[in-house]
């Protein structure tokens, strides 16, 4: 099994106390993930646009200790956040048996957002990720010739136990997760790089998030999931995003931006469309997001424009479109969209190169 590989049996140095800090992006799935089975694994391959600005910094301070058991502490934008510290446990659980060192450690796990946590922007794939990266910063220190792609592979793999999602914030522009027939490499287990040609077209594409609603959901992406294992339609679903990744790979080689507005709004529609016919059914959605949505449409209709939208599992909306619209689209949501919005406000973003290690260790 690829997982036996990330186990460690022993380490070369020994540490006693310590600071690393990373910082991980989100990222937005153009054909996405929806149901899941085992630990953590995809029904269906998914690909995704790796942010820039929207992202996590990570500070994990960490000192030996004699006690045993795990022992840390989670702070959210400087105060401690115990409503996280669950989750946190369980990752450490489920990571246990591929970080040896966890219960050798006292943790203080320090953590800030650039953008509204708990609203359907991938806080858990950024937060995951940037903490996934911490703890093999100091796996790294402590057996130093580890190699890269090993480093960036059991980090991906880590996340995912994490967050699912959180496999694809590791690195970018595209990121892949989840076998698919035609991507060799791809992994249900980690994240890896769209290995295709990529036209240009598609370089330096912006992300304009649309805040709808900054509060959290009232249905968990988890539970949401969970609802895919007796659905209806979900062979027909994770048929539909097997094709339509296999359409992308032609897409992302030929530049045809319109094949791609296709499919992105079809994946987005299609993601809301299990919810509404789950069982409990639910809406993320919110009125705001049908009106921007129309608006999108009717705008693109009326100026040849390229922008689509598409939707995490959240009401915000993301604006996609090519770096030559900038202007153009800008524009266009300062006049007409950002009244639908949250106090006006809107996140400008682009697609980004994935994580950073940082050299600050303070907020």
């Amino acid at each position: 099994m690829p997982q036996h590989k990330f186990i460690v049996c022993n380490y070369n140095n020994s540490l006693s106390s310590g600071t690393v800090s990373y910082q991980a992006p989100s990222n937005i799935a153009l054909v996405k993930y929806w149901g899941k089975y085992g630990e953590q694994l995809p029904m269906n391959a998914s690909v995704s646009f790796t942010l820039k600005n929207c992202n996590t910094k990570t500070i994990l301070s960490f000192k030996k200790k004699d006690s045993n058991g795990f022992d840390f502490e989670v702070y959210l934008d400087g105060h401690r956040e115990i409503s996280f510290e669950p989750k946190i446990l369980k990752f450490f659980e489920r990571v246990e048996a591929y970080l040896p060192f966890l219960k050798d450690f006292q943790f203080k796990i320090e953590t800030a957002n650039s953008f509204p946590h708990s609203s359907g922007i991938a806080s858990s794939a950024s937060g995951m990720s940037a903490l996934a990266l911490c703890l093999m910063d100091m796996e790294r220190q402590m057996q130093p010739d580890i190699p890269k792609d090993y480093f960036i592979e059991k980090a991906s793999f880590l996340a995912r136990l994490g967050s699912g999602s959180a496999c694809r914030s590791i690195e970018g522009p595209l990121i892949v997760w989840g076998e698919h027939p035609e991507i060799n490499g791809s992994s249900n287990y980690f994240g890896t790089k769209f290995p295709f040609k990529v036209h240009e077209n598609f370089k330096n594409y912006q992300d304009t998030i649309l805040l709808v609603d900054k509060g959290e959901k009232q249905v968990s992406s988890t539970l949401g999931h969970n609802l895919m294992v007796e659905h209806p339609f979900a062979v027909q679903r994770f048929r539909q995003a097997k094709d339509n990744l296999s359409k992308l790979i032609s897409v992302f080689k030929n530049g045809d931006i319109s094949q791609f507005v296709k499919i992105v709004e079809s994946e987005a529609l299609s993601l809301h469309a299990m919810m509404l016919t789950s069982m409990p059914y639910f809406i993320l959605m919110k009125p705001n997001t049908l009106e921007i949505i129309n608006r999108i449409w009717k705008f693109r209709n009326n100026t040849n424009s390229q922008v689509c939208f598409t939707l995490d599992a959240g009401a915000n909306v993301h604006m996609l479109y090519p770096e030559v619209e900038k202007d153009t689209v800008l524009h266009f949501i300062k006049t007409e969209l950002a009244q639908f919005c949250k106090n006006a406000e809107f996140i400008k973003d682009e697609v980004g190169c994935g994580a950073e290690k940082l050299q600050d260790t303070k907020f």
